[in-house]
């Protein structure tokens, strides 16, 4: 790894697909410099692992991108990290807290360890210069001893492997239509191969048939080259298609987190149940469609209690009075790894508020 490394007195030994690659902890963004912040983001905790794509949906608002850009400290102001670390652990197992580097050791990191995909491609690229020379000029920066006619040769290799003819490397943005765009930002991700690579809704502006053709590559670009990804989407169902896991977010806290197939079939969370009744199956039987009523809360003024019992069908008089934690919802057929923050799943908790316990409705035991 370029940047400073920690590391442990014994040789660490080389990581393996399955072990964690970036491992997020308790970490906690405000907005705001004044006496009375935003708190954005309050102790959120994932882990990514070696190989896998772990999926982060939830609706407009809810903390995703600042999760993301927080964890690889590109906030903009006034967005300020006021808690946790974030993790990086390298091809030979050392370790670096991503939070704890220096300005220089930062830009060696980024791109070569991890990368991300911005969310509007066009917006990203600059509209005048040319492909070829954004995608080298990176290439450079991290390869002081390469060559300018090498950098382009990779720059030509990178575009030809997202499906791009290396002749496009001469054509500027506004030449390109909006999916090829967004294949030139996933082969500038790529270039450095880094290990770790985050999509912020990469195909948000995009129809369904090239959502399709992006989701599809990435996919195939993973089985290649082996990197990590962290998608980013307030789309579930295509969450379900290519994520191995799914955190979902809530009002700048993570409210589950379990298996893409497990989230679909049986999602143990009441906003979690309501996202995925608000689109059409891919499959089986038509089913009604419902929305999740009223709005997300204001982040400044947070109700007391569970942050979503103003919108909950399932909400009962405990869910003002305690902020729900993440525990393993305690039903039959869950993974010991499944979390969710719901008091319906916190018997313990209710009674010892002094409250008196719910049961568990049919629509967060079964599906």
């Amino acid at each position: 790894m370029s940047a400073a490394t920690t590391s442990p007195a014994a040789t660490p030994a080389a990581a393996k697909t399955g072990d964690p690659v970036l491992e997020i902890k308790n970490l906690s963004v405000d907005y705001g410099f004044d006496d009375n912040p935003t708190h954005v983001l309050r102790q959120a905790s994932l882990t990514l692992n070696r190989g896998e794509v772990l999926g982060l949906a939830g609706e407009s608002g809810c903390g995703k991108s600042t999760l993301a850009y927080g964890a690889t400290r590109l906030l903009p102001p006034p967005g300020l990290i006021t808690g946790g670390e974030v993790i990086y652990h390298d091809r030979d197992g050392s370790s670096t807290d991503i939070l704890k580097l220096n300005d220089a050791e930062l830009r060696a990191s980024r791109w070569r360890d991890m990368s991300i995909v911005f969310q509007g491609a066009m917006n990203s690229l600059n509209p005048v210069y040319r492909i070829g020379k954004q995608i080298s000029d990176g290439i450079l920066a991290h390869s002081p001893g390469m060559s300018k006619a090498q950098a382009m040769e990779r720059s030509a290799e990178m575009l030809e492997m997202v499906g791009i003819s290396a002749d496009r490397l001469r054509s500027y943005p506004h030449q390109l239509s909006g999916g090829m765009r967004q294949r030139v930002m996933i082969a500038m991700a790529l270039s450095l191969d880094p290990q770790v690579l985050i999509m912020d809704e990469p195909t948000t502006a995009l129809d369904v048939v090239m959502q399709r053709q992006i989701i599809e590559q990435i996919a195939d670009l993973r089985e290649r080259l082996g990197f990590s990804v962290i998608f980013i989407t307030h789309d579930v169902s295509l969450l379900i298609e290519i994520a191995d896991r799914i955190a979902i977010m809530y009002a700048g806290e993570i409210v589950e987190k379990a298996s893409s197939q497990d989230m679909y079939r049986r999602p143990r969370h009441p906003y979690t149940d309501a996202l995925l009744h608000s689109f059409p199956p891919l499959r089986g039987p038509r089913r009604e469609l419902g929305g999740i009523p009223g709005s997300p809360p204001d982040l400044s003024n947070l109700p007391s209690g569970c942050p979503f019992r103003d919108r909950c069908a399932f909400a009962f008089d405990a869910c003002s009075s305690i902020t729900p934690e993440l525990i393993h919802p305690g039903v039959g057929g869950d993974a010991p790894t499944r979390q969710v923050a719901c008091l319906r799943h916190d018997t313990k908790a209710v009674v010892d508020a002094g409250f008196e316990p719910q049961p568990l409705p049919e629509q967060l035991v079964l599906r």
